[in-house]
């Protein structure tokens, strides 16, 4: 385990051991606590309300219509001009031939 040498204001302090008091733990033990919890909560997803999916939705096809589409020649023009790089070492070589596949199929029609 590592050790971290901080200081805090006056403030702070008593209010981090008011709150570890609450909870009958020591205060460097509810330090801890405070900052896993306010890690684990960076990453972990929230659900959004159902008006914030909406107002996504909303932006993302306003978006889709002002981006407008690309014609099969201007596709084929980009895909051409792409680097050409190695692919994942997880991506079997089965996979790969299906990607392969359903990118041609979708050229096509």
């Amino acid at each position: 385990m590592n050790q971290l040498l901080v200081s805090l204001p006056n403030t702070l302090h008593h209010q981090l051991t008011v709150l570890a008091n609450g909870e009958g733990i020591s205060l460097g033990d509810y330090i801890l606590y405070a900052l896993t919890r306010q890690a684990t909560f960076a990453y972990t997803s929230q659900p959004l309300s159902e008006n914030n999916i909406v107002q996504q939705q909303t932006s993302f096809n306003a978006l889709c219509q002002n981006l407008g589409q690309a014609s099969s020649d201007e596709i084929s023009t980009v895909l051409a001009e792409r680097e050409v790089v190695e692919p994942e070492a997880e991506l079997s070589p089965d996979v790969i031939k299906r990607l392969q596949k359903c990118i041609a199929e979708k050229s096509i029609s």
